[in-house]
């Protein structure tokens, strides 16, 4: 073999090995809390942008990136400690995640957690107050879901209350005022701000309940309390879905309320028709089929992502 053909093998393998460990990452990163958290971003400034009217202008990008930046790598931190506490459980649930694989060591692991911990803070702290004080509460609540001796997700009750209380109010809240305190507006939070913060904060209720569906194999195996081991997983199923439906209702109640900023057409009629989606959705899973419920549960998390993209778009239209 000549040299130019070993160096253009050895830079096959490199671009493999690197392709895989990048891939190895995206899945450390859990993708769909990813595109949730990047969603919020996106959703709360297009909001800040409506409820200002000073045009897309009026926050510069790198306050936008930096958020996103920031709230990134808190991600990355929580579901990477997660992990990294439940190895042997994740062998049983969820045995494509790279630590439960051994696509990744223990050691790499920890660095991706500690670098994206610290580099959430330190871009926080670059960005503005408001998100520094969003990303530190998220990242400590966080820490006591997963890790010892506090370790929150072994109680359903306050599991779930971690869970729906970041990306409920802590992300939601946070973000605006972040961006408010960008336009140097006073910071009260508007009426349509908590509209959409109620609707995620009961939302993901929703997801909290329901992520532990198709894990009750291993949680109950490790002793992991959840309100399906306690309750069966039909009963969390409807509970979910009912959840799910008194959020809906409650978003085209505000569009017959015709609250003031946001479009209450655009509002009922979207609402309306995921609503029906849902059920429809809903009648063909499976209990029984573990694969069926995972994928009516990244269902749910997609009506979870359309709704920063719907409700700000309600307001724009405003």
């Amino acid at each position: 073999m000549s040299q130019s053909s070993k160096n253009s093998l050895l830079l096959r393998k490199s671009v493999q090995s690197s392709f895989h460990w990048l891939y190895a990452f995206w899945k450390f990163s859990r993708p769909h809390t990813i595109i949730g958290t990047s969603l919020s971003v996106l959703g709360l400034y297009l909001i800040a942008i409506a409820v200002s009217s000073t045009g897309f202008s009026g926050i510069p990008v790198s306050r936008v990136l930096g958020a996103w930046i920031a709230c990134l790598c808190g991600n990355v931190y929580i579901v990477g400690l997660n992990q990294l506490e439940d190895v042997e459980i994740d062998k049983i649930n969820k045995p494509h995640l790279p630590l439960a694989s051994g696509e990744f060591s223990r050691q790499t692991g920890q660095l991706i957690v500690a670098f994206a911990g610290i580099l959430a803070l330190v871009v926080a702290w670059l960005t503005g107050p408001f998100l520094l004080g969003m990303v530190a509460i998220s990242l400590a609540i966080g820490t006591a879901y997963s890790l010892p001796p506090i370790r929150l997700k072994q109680f359903p009750f306050w599991a779930a209350l971690c869970i729906f209380s970041v990306r409920g109010t802590i992300v939601n809240l946070g973000l605006y005022l972040h961006y408010s305190w960008v336009l140097k507006q006073g910071q009260s939070i508007p009426l349509v701000v908590w509209v959409l913060t109620v609707f995620i904060l009961v939302f993901t209720f929703a997801i909290a309940i329901f992520k532990d569906i198709p894990d009750m194999e291993g949680d109950r195996l490790y002793n992991i309390s959840t309100f399906t081991i306690q309750l069966g997983s039909q009963a969390v199923f409807n509970l979910a879905l009912w959840v799910i439906t008194f959020c809906y209702l409650g978003m085209i109640l505000v569009g017959v309320l015709n609250v003031p900023a946001v479009n209450p057409i655009f509002l009922v009629i979207t609402h309306l028709v995921l609503l029906v989606l849902m059920w429809l959705r809903s009648m063909g899973v499976d209990l029984q089929d573990k694969g069926a419920i995972a994928q009516f549960y990244q269902f749910i998390w997609k009506l979870f992502f359309m709704e920063y993209l719907i409700f700000p778009i309600a307001c724009l239209l405003a």
